[in-house]
């Protein structure tokens, strides 16, 4: 018998309401037996949290939510999706414009693992401009985070922000 794996990568830098939002989503789907939520590293990239400290967040956010595994990787996701045993790759689309960027990835993906699909689903729309440099910037500059963030993940950037 087959285990239905969803993989749901981001760089959750930091986690925002609307990666809690999909998160709780693809959970009432129920056709998922595992969300693997995982942190693509890319040691190109700044990030204001290590890996460790956006897994933490991740485990605080989804503790409601028994049927999700926190992770990272590093490397291609098509091939993480495939070593950790994923059918589909989770992808959120805000605007028209993420489709076009999102259609291209999942074709790559779908070339280097022809046996994983890529599941996308549309932001909420309360969500839909929500991006995590968006919230670091807002952060930087002592906004409101209540409508962005879950308390933690606020006090979180507080904290590293000053």
């Amino acid at each position: 018998m087959t285990r239905h794996i969803a993989l749901f990568p981001a760089s959750f830098d930091p986690v925002t309401h609307g990666h809690v939002d999909m998160i709780d989503r693809v959970s009432k789907l129920g056709i998922f037996e595992e969300l693997i939520v995982a942190i693509g590293v890319n040691p190109e990239k700044k990030t204001l949290f290590t890996v460790e400290e956006r897994e933490e967040m991740l485990e605080v956010v989804t503790e409601d939510y028994p049927f999700v595994t926190i992770a990272h990787y590093t490397g291609l996701t098509a091939h993480y999706a495939r070593k950790c045993g994923a059918a589909v790759i989770i992808r959120g689309l805000r605007a028209f414009t993420d489709f076009e960027y999102e259609f291209q990835m999942a074709l790559m993906n779908r070339q280097q693992a022809p046996d994983v699909d890529t599941f996308f689903m549309m932001a909420n729309m309360r969500y839909a401009h929500l991006r995590s440099s968006l919230v670091k910037q807002m952060a930087q500059m002592g906004g409101d985070l209540s409508e962005l963030v879950p308390p933690f993940v606020a006090q979180r950037l507080k904290e590293k922000l000053g």
